[in-house]
Order: structure tokens, then sequence, then C-alpha cells
């Protein structure tokens, strides 16, 4: 069964930094491009960054560029997001999901397909 499970968010001030980490299990991480997603209160899923198999290659999307980082090990099958200049519309639940841009998406749309997700509140 294939299991993630997010951690490390939390109440931060604008500014601020988080590391949110995702314990992956039940599948062949290093297998499998990764992603973080996210959803604020009222809209929908929004794509934040994917890390390809490599851990090298990694993708962002524009309103996170330059403040978070992405990582993976591979060894410990977690995956990392590292969130520094937070701010307030950082605020969402955020979840990690196996896929690039446009799969991670698609499997999120299904609530069953999510993992509880780790809330990140940015506020001063």
């Amino acid at each position: 069964e294939v299991q993630l499970v997010e951690s490390g968010g939390g109440l931060v001030q604008p500014g601020g930094s988080l590391k949110l980490s995702c314990a992956a299990s039940g599948f062949g991480f290093s297998n499998y491009d990764m992603s973080w997603v996210r959803q604020a209160p009222g809209k929908g899923l929004e794509w934040v960054s994917t890390i390809n198999t490599d851990a090298i290659t990694t993708y962002y999307a524009d309103s996170v560029k330059g403040r978070f980082t992405i990582s993976r090990d591979n060894a410990k099958n977690t995956l990392y997001l590292q969130m520094n200049s937070l701010k307030s519309e950082d605020t969402a639940v955020y979840y990690c999901a196996i896929g690039g841009q446009v799969t991670s998406i698609q499997t999120l749309r299904e609530p069953t397909n999510r993992g509880q997700g780790t809330q990140v509140t940015v506020s001063s």
C-alpha cells in the first residue's frame, strides 16, 4: 500500500522559514519523480514543485521560485520542501504526491489519494 505522510507544517510569521518532510512507503520511491502540491483555503490544488528521480533536476511554480527548495533522500525514502521568505499567500495545506506537475495534480484531485497533508499558516 502506498503511503505518503507529510509533516513539518505550522504557524510562522511572514518572512520566516519551515521545512516540510514527506515519508514515503509501499512503492519504489527512488524510481519516481515526486512533487509538492498545495491547497489554500477555498481554492483549488496548486502545483508547487517537482524533483526528478536523479535528485538534481527540479522545477518550481513561479510563485515560489527563489524561495522554496525541493530535495529528496532516496536512501531514506523521504521528500523535503525547504520554504524560506514565507508570505501570507503561502498559507495552505501541503501534500506530497507521486509524479510530476500534471500527474500529481490529477492524482490528488481524488481525495482518497491524498495523505493527511500538513498545514502551513503564515501570519503575524
